[in-house]
């Protein structure tokens, strides 16, 4: 299967690097912190959501950007102690494309997002944050505003994530979608493509676009 695109849109954590471990760290002290009990904070879907969506879901509004700069504080500082590793395929996959046909779509803060880029040594020439939209994943706009970034159509982009509701937001943009299994089972992930991670893929670079094939 070939999938032909004018851009790429990645999500970062679970399909670029892998910041599993850190996630677990930080918001498990987080939580306490704060003290939400265990049962609570466990019914809360953490993966591919913006901060400030996970504290509002626990905690009182008054409390909310305390604690969202509180877990990005966590964050930031655990990337050098280990928090964050590139996923198979990643530099090789990247590296097949020219910087203005690709962009890092996150549902992190651009702070926490650049630094965790910047120890794995991606340096996207665009990128998207949570200090850039209103509305977070399954919503489309996050990958709309990565689309308008790179002055291409919706229509010509295809979304590479790892989460559900990465590639929600994805398909409500009108774009196709590549999904990862690197955090969840791949019959968990509704895309057009279903892969174990980008070491799966291959991509040239044309005057025409991007070609993304499965490798044989």
């Amino acid at each position: 299967m070939k999938l032909h695109a004018q851009a790429l849109l990645f999500d970062n954590d679970g399909t670029l690097v892998s910041s599993l471990a850190s996630v677990r760290r930080c918001w498990t002290r987080w939580a306490v912190e704060y003290g939400i009990t265990a049962e609570r904070f466990g019914r809360v879907e953490l993966h591919g959501r913006p901060a400030a969506e996970i504290a509002a879901d626990l905690l009182p509004a008054d409390v909310v950007p305390e604690a969202v700069a509180r877990i990005e504080q966590l964050e930031v500082e655990d990337v050098p102690d280990g928090g964050v590793h590139l996923l198979p395929g990643t530099r090789d996959f990247l590296d097949a494309l020219p910087a203005d046909r690709w962009a890092v779509v996150t549902s992190a803060t651009r702070r926490l997002a650049e630094a965790r880029l910047d120890a794995v040594g991606i340096l996207p020439k665009t990128l998207v944050a949570a200090d850039d939209i209103t509305r977070g994943k399954p919503d489309p706009e996050p990958y709309l505003l990565g689309a308008r970034a790179l002055g291409v159509d919706p229509a010509d982009c295809v979304v590479f994530e790892d989460a559900p509701a990465g590639l929600q937001a994805g398909r409500a943009a009108g774009m196709r979608t590549v999904a990862l299994a690197t955090t969840h089972r791949a019959d968990e992930l509704d895309a057009d493509l279903v892969v174990t991670d980008l070491s799966a893929l291959s991509a040239l670079a044309t005057g025409a676009g991007v070609e993304i094939a499965v490798r044989g």
